[in-house]
């Protein structure tokens, strides 16, 4: 596949979802609050639809479904053969993979930190606690501590109770080691960046997901003294990551081999084109409506979560940025490696924390936060990108031929 199957067409930019999704997500908040106090039961129904293993809800059905959705449309879109020639971009490819995996974890759960358990914690609240699902596989009795948490008994379920600004902490881990969703394509159009080089990184950020995900978030969960299901956590992985990722292969080969490669794009990916957003938005109306009580108690919560996410944000755009201007990269290069980082990958870490935590806990609730402010957000330092765009020198792109494709064809814009 060359870009052009995964690049805004020209003069049309973003397309209507993802353009007004800040206000969609809005919308859902105000949808999921009204539903929780409509009908309080049914987001608890559809979370109990779940796969148990050991008696514990692993794989909520409903929300499994809703996240495939999700991600199948951008695994469907990737050529894979385009990875392979990213061997011709090791700089901004290496800087890419340097920011997202070695800086952008860690800088994450410093910020948080410090502004959930020091600077906010007065507002949130010392004593505030969560409860979260029992870890997977643990062999835990009431009154037994792991980790920060402890485990009661809630409504005759056994649940782990933690500190509340620790499970919102655990969200922003989940956002800050899920890097690069298919919105940056959109992002890199839109600012004038190499749209190779975005392709390249978006498919190679799926593979090393694969690996890095688990093994950094169990880590940092850890750290943060959060409790740490690996079974859960691979599995998560699993499900919707591995899973997606395989159907979008195997399928994206079938359809090109039997319909033809013009079909593909202009039919099949057209028709792919609102699912992302719907199942995301589906999504988020479960979490509200069962997070709703929560919000109108304390609706300060979305700013405290949010400030840390803004800031975190910027740094890793900021660095990667002057990074690039340091190593001597084109701004077609710059642009793209600079957002690449910044933008996260809120499907997987939703599904994650919801997989992990639970459909109410606040690490749930901290990623949906992210989804909030990452579009106007975004599209703010895209602004900056193409008023900067004069720093940075006029050669060549690092990535050329198809790597470097065309851009005036099958829209991201009518994607997702």
């Amino acid at each position: 596949m060359s870009t052009e199957n995964c690049t805004p067409s020209k003069g049309h930019g973003m397309g209507f979802f993802e353009r007004y999704l800040t206000v969609w997500v809005a919308l859902c908040i105000v949808g999921g609050i009204v539903l929780g106090k409509v009908a309080p039961g049914l987001a608890k129904t559809l979370d109990g639809m779940a796969i148990y293993v050991d008696e514990a809800p692993v794989v909520s059905i409903p929300i499994a479904l809703c996240l495939f959705f999700m991600m199948y449309p951008i695994m469907v879109k990737i050529d894979f053969g385009e990875v392979l020639k990213a061997g011709r971009a090791i700089k901004p490819v290496g800087i890419t993979l340097f920011i997202n995996w070695v800086i952008k974890p860690f800088t994450m759960y410093a910020i948080a930190s410090f502004f959930l358990g020091t600077l906010f914690l007065g507002f949130i609240g010392s004593d505030a606690v969560d409860h979260v699902k029992m870890p997977l596989g643990a062999d835990l009795s009431v009154g037994d501590s792991y980790g920060a948490g402890t485990v009661v008994l809630v409504d005759s379920v056994t649940m782990l109770q933690v500190p509340l600004w620790r499970s919102y902490l655990a969200g922003c881990i989940l956002l800050g080691i899920a890097p690069c969703t298919a919105m940056v394509l959109v992002w890199g159009f839109l600012a004038k960046g190499n749209d190779g080089h975005t392709l390249v990184m978006v498919a190679i950020n799926s593979l090393t997901m694969l690996v890095l995900y688990g093994v950094l978030g169990g880590f940092l969960l850890g750290v943060g003294k959060l409790p740490v299901p690996w079974q859960a956590l691979l599995l998560s992985i699993g499900v919707y990551v591995a899973l997606p990722l395989i159907a979008g292969f195997f399928s994206r080969k079938w359809l090109i081999a039997t319909k033809g490669e013009t079909w593909f794009k202009e039919k099949f990916l057209h028709v792919l084109t609102p699912i992302t957003i719907v199942a995301l938005l589906a999504t988020l109306v479960l979490l509200f409506s069962f997070k709703g009580e929560t919000i109108l108690q304390n609706p300060l919560t979305i700013l405290w979560i949010a400030i840390p996410l803004f800031i975190q944000t910027v740094v890793i755009f900021a660095l990667g940025y002057v990074v690039s201007k340091v190593m001597g990269l084109t701004y077609e290069n710059a642009a793209p490696t600079a957002m690449i980082g910044a933008s996260n990958h809120f499907e997987v870490a939703i599904a994650t924390s919801t997989m992990l935590y639970g459909l109410s806990s606040g690490a749930a609730l901290a990623t949906v936060v992210g989804v909030l402010i990452e579009v106007p957000l975004m599209l703010g330092l895209v602004k900056f990108c193409v008023r900067t765009q004069n720093w940075f020198g006029n050669e060549p792109s690092l990535l050329t031929g198809d790597a470097a494709g065309a851009t005036d064809t099958n829209p991201i814009g009518d994607k997702q």
